[in-house]
């Protein structure tokens, strides 16, 4: 077998990936800036715990409902025109975040924030893989991968910094510095044109692509509501006839804004289905952990957001080795090994994660997923890119960025959903077993059943109960991240059944990438 040939690469390559990486940047920092500031939301909005799930996804939301299309958008009519406003809205969306007077205009403005992001970061992988190629192009997707996720784990470091001094909305305006410069960057060395396509945009099937995912996120996000039920069967109903709806529309268009075939590649496929999984897990684990840290361990803002640090170390620590893994041993091999790490890292947050704990166990889980997400990003992200002619980019990006987006909606949902049930119900078995059971008025049980933050605000309205209310809510919180936990293993425990068992091994995968590039 051959060695991989050392590829091609733009002039000022440096400085070039080196924007697209701030680019990216803006977009993870904004992804995940809201998760340490939820406890401080819920307690300046009075937020149900599903409202917070809402905050914490909205962002995701936007994005993983948009890429798809916008990923086309940007192919026809120009990826740098598409990058350079994207960055410009996220200005004034980080503004209306920062302002709301409200938990629903956060959770709109935190969706505008996800429509901004939409335009510029699947542009950014959609660039790298027109500007590189061969070898190049696998190590720039590397330091993509591994620089952007340790941004995005930053990100709540960061806010509980910024929290110590200010109200919560501060955190919202993390980004705007690097999204200035970010913005001039982009205008003066990004190249523009750079094999694109000159195939009109699919805009019915974008806008059945947008439905399909904004339903299914909303399904997942408003199960566990009470009462909810119709409004989530309708979600799900719309979901499905959306994605009906979509395969008959990529198959009847003469320029489909996805190529189905090229999406059955076993390459393609597999790499985006475990990506979901993979980046879903980081997702989760960051949005679950920040309320548990606050919530059950006492941390403060600044306290929890230093405390996923081993993440982002060893992701960069990483991914600096899993291009080169990637090469000599393939995407199978070097995907499975980020499975492996993830599943430790969730099995030591279920096994190990309790009430007063030291700190090492919190750190311990959070290093194993940031070693699994090193070893896992770059196989799935160049799997896809490698998969697709270079002037369908824009298609590959879409999927790369909706591994992360769809991944952390759908998992955040799933796990937001998981841990509202699961307190909720614990809540309530321990208002039943409690002497003082015939004493609580239904009110108080809803309020009590809410959110974590919701029964510390009752437990201050009734300061001769505020110990026990404030200890059954730490239980409760403790039962429903139990069943998210256990549900992010389960899921990583299929990725690694679906990877082995139908992603190609080395010698394949070379053969088919080689073959499928002769096609583009």
């Amino acid at each position: 077998m051959t060695a991989t040939p050392p590829g091609t690469a733009p002039a000022r390559q440096s400085l070039v990936l080196g924007t697209l990486i701030l680019v990216a940047g803006v977009a993870n920092l904004n992804l995940s800036v809201a998760n340490v500031a939820l406890p401080s939301i819920g307690r300046a909005f009075d937020s149900s715990q599903t409202m917070l799930n809402l905050v914490a996804v909205g962002y995701s939301l936007g994005l993983a409902a948009s890429v798809l299309y916008l990923g086309a958008v940007g192919d026809r009519h120009g990826r740098k025109l598409l990058l350079i406003t994207g960055v410009g809205l996220s200005v004034p969306a980080c503004l209306l975040a920062a302002f709301s007077v409200s938990d629903v205009m956060l959770v709109l403005s935190r969706v505008l924030g996800g429509l901004a992001a939409g335009m510029a970061y699947p542009t950014t992988l959609a660039l790298i893989t027109a500007l590189w190629s061969g070898a190049r192009r696998t190590r720039a997707i590397a330091l993509w991968s591994a620089i952007g996720g340790a941004i995005s784990a930053t990100g709540p470091l960061l806010a509980g910094l910024v929290l110590q001094w200010f109200w919560w909305g501060s955190v919202f305006l993390l980004t705007l510095p690097l999204a200035l410069v970010a913005l001039l960057l982009a205008w003066r060395v990004i190249p523009a044109h750079v094999n694109e396509t000159t195939e009109p945009v699919d805009n019915l099937g974008g806008v059945l692509s947008v439905l399909l995912v904004a339903a299914l996120v909303l399904g997942v996000n408003f199960a566990p509501t009470p009462g909810a039920g119709a409004a989530v069967a309708g979600l799900f109903v719309i979901a499905l006839a959306a994605a009906a709806a979509f395969v008959l529309r990529q198959r009847r268009a003469p320029n489909p804004l996805y190529d189905l075939d090229v999406a059955a590649r076993r390459t393609f496929w597999v790499a985006a289905l475990a990506g979901v999984i993979v980046f879903g897990s980081l997702m989760g684990s960051l949005f679950i952990g920040q309320q548990f840290l606050q919530n059950v361990l006492g941390y403060s803002t600044l306290q929890s957001g230093a405390a996923i640090l081993p993440s982002p170390l060893l992701m960069t620590m990483v991914a600096a080795h899993s291009a080169r893994l990637v090469e000599r041993h393939g995407s199978r091999f070097t995907l499975l090994c980020g499975y492996a790490f993830l599943l430790l890292g969730f099995l030591a947050m279920l096994l190990l994660w309790r009430e007063g704990i030291p700190y090492w166990r919190v750190g311990l889980a959070y290093a194993l997923v940031g070693a699994g997400i090193g070893f896992a990003g770059t196989p799935a992200s160049r799997a896809l890119t490698s998969s697709v002619p270079v002037r369908r980019a824009g298609m590959a990006s879409g999927t790369a960025d909706l591994q992360r987006d769809l991944g952390g909606a759908i998992m955040q949902s799933l796990l937001g959903a998981l841990l509202t049930a699961g307190y909720a119900r614990s809540f309530a078995a321990q208002i039943q077993q409690s002497p003082d059971a015939q004493q609580v008025s239904q009110a108080t049980e809803a309020e009590l059943q809410k959110s974590f933050s919701s029964a510390a605000d009752t437990a201050q309205r009734y300061p001769e109960y505020a110990t026990q209310i404030v200890q059954a809510a730490r239980e409760a919180f403790l039962a429903g991240d139990r069943w998210a936990y256990s549900a992010a293993a389960l899921a990583i425990v299929i990725g690694i059944v679906l990877v082995a068992l139908a992603y190609p091994r080395h010698a394949e995968e070379d053969r088919l990438l080689a073959s499928y590039q002769l096609r583009s």
